[in-house]
C-alpha cells in the first residue's frame, strides 16, 4: 500500500507494486513517515514545481529498515535501520562545485514515504543515507530532513551567541529554529497567533512571546523589547508576503532577514528601498539542504538536542492519511503527524 496523489486535494491510499530495485539501490520498510507542512501544500494544490508532478508516490520524511540490497551497495546491509534524505545533488554542476549543492541543476528528489516500502536509488544511497544510532527512535531519525533545512538557514542567518533574534510562525519549523537559536546562544522573540503555539516555543527556549492575532504592533513590541534598536535577525517561517514585509521591518541597521517560508507562486512584496539601503539590511532566502547540513541534523538528533517529543503529536496508520491532510490543511501551524504503515 502506498499513497499516491493524482492532483488538488486528491490523495489515494491504494495497492501498488513492491517498488523493484537496481543493483545500486536499496528497499527500505518505512517504519515511521512524518508530515510535513510542505506536504500539505502540495496536498492543497496538486503539485509541487520542483519535487512532486502528480500522479506521483507521496511523502518524503521516513526512516525505516532496509529489506533488501543492489548487488553493488556497499555499506548497508538487510536489517539496518536507516534515514534518508529526500534528494541527493549531482556534485558536479556549476552549484555544488561552489558549495551550493541546494540548488543543484539536477538535484534529485525521492518521494514516497507514506507506504509500506519505498526504493531509495543510488545517489540518495552513496550521499545522503545513514544507519540510525541504536538510541535514536525512528520518529526522532525521520525528523532530520526538515532539522537538516533549518540548519542550513541559521547558518545562512548568521546567529552568533549573545543575538536578538524573532522567529515570526510557530509550527514545527518555527519552532526548531527557536530551539536551535537559543542552543546557538541567541535571545529569542518568538512570534504566534495561538497560545500554544506561544507556550510550545516558551518550552523551546523563547524568551519572550508575542501573540500576532492581537491588535498589538508587532514592529513596535519588537523594538521595545530590544531597546529600540530591532532585532539582530529575523526569521519568517510562515511563508506570507505580509509577514516577510513584518520581518524586514523589525531587525535593527545592518541586520539579517532570512525569508525562510515560501509564499505561494506569483506572491510579490514592495519594499522600502531607503529602509533597505540606509540601514543596510541583508535579505536572504533559504531553501532546502546539503548533505553536510543532513549530516549535522542526524548529529544534532543523535545528541538529544531536537527530538520527536517535542513536535509529533500522535500516530495514524497509513490508511488515515487522507484524513489527516485534511485536518492539518484546516488547522495551519499544527504540529507533525506520525503515519505508521
Amino acid at each position: 500500500m502506498a499513497a499516491v496523489l493524482y492532483g488538488k486535494e486528491h490523495l489515494e491510499v491504494e495497492p501498488v507494486a513492491l517498488p523493484d530495485i537496481a543493483d545500486t539501490d536499496v528497499l527500505v520498510r518505512v517504519r515511521a513517515a512524518l508530515t510535513c507542512g510542505t506536504d500539505v501544500k502540495v496536498f492543497r494544490r496538486g503539485y509541487h514545481a520542483r519535487m512532486i508532478v502528480p500522479p506521483a508516490l507521496f511523502g518524503h520524511e521516513l526512516a525505516g529498515d532496509v529489506v533488501a540490497v543492489g548487488e553493488k551497495v556497499r555499506g548497508f546491509a538487510i536489517g539496518q535501520r536507516i534515514v534518508a534524505a529526500n534528494s541527493a545533488p549531482c556534485l558536479e554542476c556549476f552549484y555544488c562545485r561552489r558549495g551550493q549543492e541546494n540548488l543543484c541543476q539536477d538535484l534529485l528528489f525521492n518521494n514516497g514515504a507514506y507506504a509500506e516500502f519505498i526504493r531509495i536509488p543510488a545517489r540518495i544511497v552513496e550521499r545522503n543515507m545513514y544507519e540510525i544510532p541504536e538510541h535514536v527512535t525512528y520518529q526522532d531519525a525521520a525528523l532530520i530532513e526538515p532539522l537538516a533545512c533549518v540548519l542550513r538557514g541559521l547558518e545562512e542567518t548568521g546567529v552568533r551567541p549573545g543575538d536578538d533574534v524573532a522567529v515570526i510562525g510557530l509550527g514545527p519549523i518555527g519552532l526548531m529554529f527557536v530551539r536551535l537559536a537559543r542552543l546557538a546562544g541567541a535571545r529569542v522573540i518568538a512570534l504566534g497567533r495561538r497560545k500554544t503555539q506561544l507556550d510550545r516555543a516558551a518550552r523551546m527556549g523563547a524568551a519572550e512571546l508575542l501573540n500576532t492575532s492581537s491588535d498589538a504592533d508587532m514592529v513596535a513590541a519588537v523594538r521595545d523589547l530590544t531597546g529600540g534598536r530591532g532585532v539582530d535577525s529575523a526569521i519568517e517561517a510562515v511563508g506570507l508576503p505580509d509577514t516577510w514585509q513584518l520581518a524586514v521591518r523589525m531587525v535593527r541597521r545592518g541586520g539579517v532577514v532570512n525569508f525562510f517560508g515560501g509564499c505561494p507562486n506569483g506572491s510579490q512584496i514592495a519594499m522600502d528601498t531607503s529602509l533597505l539601503h540606509y540601514s543596510e539590511i541583508t535579505c536572504k532566502a533559504s531553501f532546502h539542504h546539503t548533505p553536510y547540513h543532513i549530516r549535522q541534523a542526524l548529529d544534532t538528533v543523535s545528541r538529544g538536542d531536537i527530538t520527536a517529543g517535542d513536535f509529533v503529536n500522535r500516530e495514524e496508520p497509513l490508511a488515515n492519511l487522507l484524513e489527516v491532510m485534511r485536518h492539518l490543511m484546516s488547522h495551519n501551524g499544527h504540529l507533525k503527524t506520525a503515519i505508521i504503515p
